[in-house]
């Protein structure tokens, strides 16, 4: 450098605001000049370095038009670049992806009966579309093409309406608890697909006669023992799969549910058939009628498809859950049970869940309209 030539020395141009100083920044031995701009932001002098004489070709003319644009707010400096560049990075981290306030929602649902079911639905269909967005950036459109995809892949509309309540679940969720801002209403009042409820599955007399015999000869003896309390008493899977045998009360003749699906504990009777079910279950040990290894509720689901299997059951008949609405329908069609007292039986929270066994047989139909036979030939 230069005798006299001081690194620290401001040297003005004609430009307001825009001076330059002697530097050999650029390794080469060489002395030049580096520019610099003055302004003010927020109230505070701010002094920002724009770029050397050589190395970047710059002149004091176009130290000043970018001053100007630092002014303006239409440039940042280097200072400013870099922060901006640190926030995004640290937003993006903290940015509320359907993956991250999957994650959070799982973690609160752990205990939840469904929460199997929910991560099935959440790998399969909401994570390869969903995964990386955030609330904010899900349009009614998204939900919509999600559902026709859903619908046309061949899925029960029951199936489509699952998952799309687990998207509106994970979404409430989080913005309840603050996990990401309040969206448009909208999104959480997408169209779901229609499904028909009233849809109930039943046994007529050749196949109850071959789900009997299959059961009698079913090579696993808990998956047995589930159907066959499943018909006597109308319970659900998970009910059964969890029942304790400190719920049961053999000599009183009464079953506790614990934790339903309607949430509240709840007492049913039992039936002669089905204590004689429970009396000749073997005792293993274990709190649970059925249990597998270190003595925890075991999965019953292969065994029981393979007693379906064998009883030639229709593909659609659903083994655990049709027995319950083959007790429900039983227990209707007699004209002995009111729909109060099956409401009680089923553990349902409304009567509404009922109604749908308040139809009758065919063979209960036939009966009906025969009193029209004994009344003509009476008259007759």
């Amino acid at each position: 450098m230069g005798a006299g030539m001081n690194v620290t020395t401001r040297h003005k141009t004609k430009y307001p605001g825009v001076f330059y100083r002697y530097s050999e920044e650029g390794g080469t031995g060489e002395t030049e000049k580096v520019f610099y701009a003055v302004f003010k932001r927020n109230g505070k002098t701010v002094e920002a370095k724009i770029g050397g004489q050589y190395r970047h070709g710059m002149t004091p003319a176009k130290a000043a038009a970018i001053r100007a644009e630092y002014v303006t707010g239409k440039r940042l400096t280097r200072q400013e670049q870099r922060a901006k560049d640190q926030a995004d990075q640290q937003a993006e981290q903290e940015k509320p992806t359907l993956a991250r306030l999957w994650a959070a929602f799982l973690e609160a649902k752990q205990e939840n009966k469904s929460v199997q079911d929910d991560v099935c639905r959440w790998r399969k269909h909401l994570h390869p579309v969903f995964a990386e967005k955030t609330p904010a950036e899900i349009i009614t459109l998204d939900v919509d093409r999600l559902r026709v995809r859903l619908t046309k892949s061949g899925l029960a509309p029951e199936t489509v309406k699952h998952v799309l309540v687990l998207l509106k679940r994970i979404i409430s969720y989080a913005v309840v608890r603050g996990l990401c801002p309040p969206i448009v209403p909208s999104l959480l009042h997408f169209e779901m697909p229609k499904v028909n409820n009233e849809t109930t599955e039943d046994l007529n007399t050749e196949e109850l006669a071959r789900l009997l015999d299959a059961i009698n000869n079913a090579k696993d003896w808990r998956a047995a023992g589930l159907m066959r309390l499943a018909m006597l008493t109308g319970m659900r899977h998970g009910e059964l799969s969890t029942l304790q045998w400190k719920h049961i009360d053999l000599e009183r003749g009464f079953l506790r549910i614990v934790d339903p699906k309607g949430k509240k504990d709840a007492s049913i009777p039992l039936n002669g058939a089905a204590r004689r079910v429970l009396a000749e279950l073997p005792r293993t040990g274990s709190d649970f009628l059925f249990s597998g290894r270190g003595g925890k509720p075991c999965d019953l689901r292969k065994p029981i498809a393979a007693i379906k299997k064998a009883a030639g059951l229709p593909v659609k008949f659903r083994p655990c859950h049709g027995l319950r609405h083959f007790f429900a329908t039983t227990l209707a069609s007699s004209g002995d049970v009111d729909l109060h007292t099956l409401q009680r039986l089923l553990t349902h929270k409304t009567p509404a869940m009922t109604q749908r066994y308040a139809h009758l047989r065919d063979e209960a139909l036939q009966r009906a309209t025969g009193v029209m036979d004994s009344f003509m030939e009476d008259v007759g």
